[in-house]
């Protein structure tokens, strides 16, 4: 399974059109909305964690391309400073994807970040703050 966090940006016609749906009937593609702003008579900006085959991701991508919708991966991940983690768990109770979890027996934090869908909810839940946002450089796709 491939997975990949995508920004895209809509114009006001491509914003009036089902083109995300297209993406699960036809590239078998399987999208998780994390924000959403469309506004009336204005661009439209949605993040999804977009998952399927490469196959059909690259296709799928491609496809968003020909509507006209300008597609780039998300500008930032969460790490976590391990020095700072006390393995308190506390980041676990709020992860939507399962990418920060505890291991067992040992009672350990893991953080898988190819999980992460950068919702931000570990940051606030974590009390040490060993949870943080950093800027990765920004790339098309």
């Amino acid at each position: 399974m491939y997975s990949k966090i995508l920004i895209l940006r809509f114009s006001e016609t491509e914003a009036k059109k089902p083109i995300v749906c297209y993406l699960a009937r036809d590239y078998d593609l399987t999208f998780n909305i994390l924000n959403a702003t469309i506004l009336p008579r204005q661009e439209g900006i949605l993040v999804l964690e977009l998952s399927g085959s490469r196959k059909n991701f690259k296709e799928g991508v491609r496809y968003l391309k020909t509507q006209g919708v300008h597609v780039q991966y998300a500008s930032q991940e969460v790490k976590r400073d391990n020095r700072k983690c006390t393995h308190c768990g506390a980041c676990t109770a709020v992860c939507p994807t399962g990418a920060l979890s505890i291991t067992r027996p040992d009672m350990k934090v893991r953080f898988d970040q190819k999980r992460c869908s950068v919702c931000e909810l570990c940051i606030p839940a974590c009390p040490t703050r060993a949870m943080e946002v950093r800027p990765i450089q920004q790339a098309f796709v």
